[in-house]
């Protein structure tokens, strides 16, 4: 850079300023000064380049700015916030506010350079003599540099920081002295005030003159007149004990101060001033903004959101870091929140339970495909700690790492992934079992992913419905037979069952504070798998029925669509990591034999009429505790569940007479005097899924499911193995283990006497369906009708010999003419 005059000047100024504050001070302040004592060896170009270096938060500081949330019609959701700060240009704040703050603070501040010589040069000299900071003469700029270097450390979290920027020392006072020089000479005074005004606290929690004029007034900086304005501008220095929301006095007379000192510098009249003190603090006009999740409209959802947010790498690398970008970072986060979708979900479980009762109920919607959380309703809605008003914390819907709880036990809805392995191992839809009731399962092997186990417990399983006889899969899944279904998982092997669970985004409930589940660790032995017995979140039911209405394609659950910064940059979004993990013939088989349970089975009673095929299984577990319906299209994947609270009486597990047994079968809901029969179609289905979905389907196409191909329907065909010299027992092992089902039939037999082994159906060498079913034929001896048919042979023929002996015929006649007719 040539040396021009102008420039001579300026490094003349910078080192009058290094010279005048380094004599004041009195002190030598390490790594702020150039030592006094070698001041002869300093050069102007070196005083001006100390004096105008600035550390990284002044150069280009970014103050603590709410984040806000947004749904998916683009209105707010939520803030989060450390600091409620609206960052506003100048040009959008109101002259008058301006004026107001600069004539309180600082009013020469356009008139002198980054010290205000006369009052510094007063405090500085009062303060030395008096052994401390006792007087003030900061320039604006001098404050301003004070509120950076303390949201410096605040957001660093470093109280020891604050504490030395706020320290009442010679030392802090000259590194302000030093930094405000260096900010002026940076930056233009606009500059600097528009930074001030927007980092200045205002009390109640608002940063920057926008958030204290939302908050105080219900109106923006741009709009505060001169009474709003001088409140404003009186509060910056001592905004607790002049909160006008708590001492309004206290706060109008600091107002007058202000309104006083602008009439002294003829910036407003004498009677703008009068006029201005005649205006009271209108404390309707107060507008809190929420911070966080509590009291917004759907606290729920936004509490998964801002968890959602803890978990995304691109706000930072520890949860710490991302939690102060939250809270500071001034993001908009952008939702795909429909909130006609969740009131209607919110209405209809309400309509069947209320916050107060003592049972529980959550509808939850996943978009397949993507898997965006269309709605995520429960009947206690209220976030809060009042229980007795029916408030919670806990998210019902959700599993424990996003604000859930213990989970429930969701009965036979689990039978679908014993369906879906069976039919991934080769077992099709026609598969064969005889489904008797009561069926004792002890000693009964299965394969875990440790190895052949067995079920070493005494177990006998009885089925809530009929159909006890020899079915096929189809039957067994309208009609939800427990002993069917106990036999497909063994044959299918629970390592497979448990698998299949966890790819399709089953989440166990785990006790607060414990690690996650692993459901095929944990429940890989345990054959009752398949009825439901674990307790898990309504959410992931959801989500694991969407996978198969994705045709197999699985998506993690995703709220967050868009993320983007105070400067406008787009950050990462938490993706929905969709693959597949289901092959899609597998899962359109589950998809045909689900919809016959709508169309035909238990799921009947939540059928839409609307010409559209539905997908869906119906859950109750033995005690009747918790009842389910999850049903799904190829555009929706919705889950209902109703469960006691056995918190509250008179579920309660304690005390003489709390227990309620039998659960929800035949309980009458308090508050809305709904009859709960105790079934997942009744309940959970006709109740609450029904209404939901038939509003939500007025706005989605009707499509169908993919016919799955011949080798899932009835399998591929294979041919029975040779069994010559085995005895039968030895056949039967062998004929298990390679998958096939062998049951006893008796036929009649003439030769064979009764219960002697016939042979083997169908035949050795013969072509069957793999995982078929083959008979080991025993005689039941002849065939009563044919001995029977034999007997009156036998005893018609005796008869007719009797009679023949006891009527014997008539001689023949000798003499013609003389003979009877007949005889001749």
């Amino acid at each position: 850079m040539p040396f021009t005059p102008k420039r001579a000047g300026s490094l003349a100024y910078s080192l009058v300023m290094f010279v005048v504050v380094s004599i004041l001070s009195g002190v030598l302040v390490a790594g702020l000064f150039i030592p006094f004592a070698g001041m002869a060896g300093v050069t102007s170009n070196a005083a001006a380049a100390e004096l105008e270096s600035l550390p990284a938060e002044l150069s280009t500081p970014a103050p603590a700015t709410r984040s806000k949330v947004l749904m998916g019609n683009g209105k707010t959701l939520a803030y989060f916030y450390d600091e409620n700060r609206i960052p506003v240009k100048l040009k959008n704040i109101a002259p008058i506010m301006r004026q107001a703050q600069i004539a309180i603070e600082d009013h020469r501040y356009y008139e002198h350079g980054a010290l205000d010589f006369k009052g510094t040069m007063r405090a500085l000299v009062r303060n030395s003599t008096e052994g401390g900071i006792t007087q003030g003469g900061s320039s604006l700029t001098q404050q301003y540099v004070k509120m950076v270097q303390i949201e410096a450390c605040q957001a660093k979290g470093d109280s020891q920081c604050v504490r030395d920027a706020q320290a009442p020392t010679m030392q802090r006072k000259i590194r302000e002295l030093r930094y405000a020089i260096a900010m002026e000479k940076k930056f233009t005074k606009d500059e600097i005030l528009e930074r001030y005004l927007n980092i200045a606290y205002y009390g109640e929690g608002a940063y920057g003159v926008e958030a204290a004029a939302r908050h105080y007034f219900s109106t923006k900086a741009s709009k505060l007149n001169l009474a709003q304005a001088a409140m404003l501008a009186g509060l910056v220095q001592n905004p607790d004990a002049n909160n006008p929301v708590r001492n309004p006095s206290a706060a109008l007379d600091r107002r007058d101060v202000v309104l006083n000192r602008m009439v002294e510098l003829k910036l407003i009249t004498l009677d703008q001033a009068r006029e201005a003190k005649e205006v009271g603090f209108n404390q309707k006009k107060v507008k809190r903004t929420r911070n966080g999740c509590v009291g917004t409209r759907y606290p729920f959802l936004c509490d998964y959101v801002r968890r959602t947010l803890l978990t995304t790498p691109s706000l930072g690398k520890t949860e710490e870091d991302r939690e102060n970008m939250i809270n500071r970072g001034g993001l908009i986060i952008q939702t795909a929140i429909d909130p006609k979708t969740q009131d209607l979900a919110e209405k209809k479980v309400s309509a069947v339970v209320g916050p107060r009762d003592p049972v529980i109920s959550t509808m939850n919607m996943i978009q397949p495909g993507t898997g965006l959380i269309i709605a995520m309703a429960q009947s206690r809605p209220v976030m809060g700690s009042n229980a007795k008003k029916g408030q919670t914390y806990w998210n019902l819907a959700a599993d424990p790492a996003m604000g859930g709880s213990q989970g429930y036990q969701a009965g036979s809805t689990f039978k679908l992934f014993t369906l879906a392995a069976a039919l991934e191992k080769g077992i099709p839809i026609s598969k064969r079992f005889n489904a008797r009731s009561p069926l004792n399962f002890t000693g009964w092997p299965y394969t875990s992913c440790r190895g052949r186990e067995r079920v070493w417990d005494r177990w006998v399983v009885r089925n809530a419905v009929g159909h006890s006889k020899t079915i096929g899969m189809m039957e067994a899944t309208q009609f939800s037979v427990n002993t069917y279904f106990i036999q497909l998982e063994l044959a299918t092997g629970m390592c497979r069952v448990t698998k299949m669970a966890a790819r399709t985004g089953v989440k166990v409930g785990a006790r607060i504070g414990q690690p996650p589940v692993d459901i095929v660790r944990e429940y890989q032995d345990k054959p009752s798998f398949t009825l439901g017995t674990v307790e898990v979140s309504p959410l992931s039911m959801a989500e694991a029925y969407a996978t198969f209405a994705a045709r197999g394609i699985h998506c993690d659950p995703i709220i967050v669509s868009k993320i983007t910064t105070r400067s406008g940059k787009n950050l990462a979004v938490p993706d929905a990591n969709c693959r597949r993990v289901v092959d899609k013939d597998v899962a359109d088989g589950v998809n045909r034999v689900l919809k016959s349970v709508v169309d035909k089975g238990t799921g009947k009673r939540a059928k839409i009429y609307d010409g559209r095929a539905i997908a869906g299984k119906t859950g109750t577990i033995n005690s009747n505790e918790a009842v389910w319906f999850a049903g799904y299209t190829p555009e929706i994947a919705g889950v209902a569940m109703i469960s006691i609270d056995n918190t509250k009486k008179p579920f309660i597990r304690r005390g003489a007479g709390y227990y309620r047994r039998g659960g929800v079968k035949g309980y009458r809901v308090p508050s809305t005097g709904v009859y709960l029969e105790g079934s997942g179609s009744g309940d959970a289905g006709m109740k609450i899924w029904r209404p939901v979905m038939q509003k939500y389907f007025q706005q989605i196409p009707k499509t169908g499911f993919n016919q799955p191909p011949r080798k899932i329907e009835v399998g591929k065909q294979v041919k029975v193995p040779s069994l010559r010299g085995m005895s039968i027992s030895a056949a039967t092992r062998k004929l298990e283990r390679l998958g096939f089902t062998v049951e006893k039939r008796y036929v009649y037999h003439d030769k064979v006497p009764k219960y002697g082994f016939i042979g083997w159906s169908p035949d050795p060498g013969s072509w069957i369906s793999e995982y078929g079913m083959v008979y080991a034929v025993y005689s039941n001896g002849r065939d009563p009708a044919e001995v029977e048919a034999e007997r009156r042979a036998r005893r018609q023929a005796r008869e007719e010999q009797k009679q023949q002996e006891q009527n014997p015929p008539p001689p023949p006649c000798t003499t013609p003419p003389f003979c009877p007719p007949g005889n001749r």
